[in-house]
C-alpha cells in the first residue's frame, strides 16, 4: 500500500499563496490533488504523470501549479491569489498504474492521504 502524507496547509488571507507538499512512501506513475470544501463533494484539482505532463480542472487553470520530484517521491501544489472558495481539505492521491493520469481519473486513484486543511479568510 502506498502511503501519502500531505503538509503545507494553513490559514491564509485572500490573495495570499501556499505550497502544499505530498510525500509518497514509494514511486507512483500518477499523482494528483483533490479537494473537498465544507458541504460540497470532493473534486479533482490537478494531476501529473511521470514525465511531468499535468492536467488541471478547467475552472482552476492559472492559479494552481502541480509539480513533482521523482527523486524524493514528492509532489507539490502551488496556489496563488487564494480566494475564500479555495477553503477546503486538500488530499494527495496516487496511482501506481500508467493507464491515465488525467484529472478526470484523479478521483479514482486508489491511494489517498489524510488531507491538509487550507482556510482562506478576508
Amino acid at each position: 500500500r502506498v502511503q501519502l502524507e500531505e503538509s503545507g496547509g494553513g490559514a491564509v488571507q485572500v490573495g495570499g499563496s501556499l505550497r502544499l507538499s505530498c510525500l509518497a512512501s514509494e514511486y507512483t506513475y500518477c499523482m494528483g490533488w483533490l479537494r473537498q470544501a465544507p458541504g460540497k463533494e470532493r473534486e479533482g484539482v490537478a494531476s501529473i504523470e511521470r514525465d511531468g505532463q499535468a492536467t488541471y480542472a478547467d475552472y482552476l487553470k492559472g492559479r494552481f501549479t502541480i509539480s513533482r520530484d521523482l527523486a524524493t517521491n514528492t509532489q507539490y501544489l502551488e496556489i496563488i491569489d487564494l480566494k475564500p472558495e479555495d477553503t477546503a481539505m486538500y488530499y494527495c492521491a496516487a496511482d501506481r498504474r500508467s493507464l491515465s493520469c488525467s484529472i478526470e481519473n484523479a478521483g479514482k486513484f486508489p491511494y489517498r492521504g489524510q488531507g491538509t486543511l487550507v482556510t482562506v479568510s478576508s
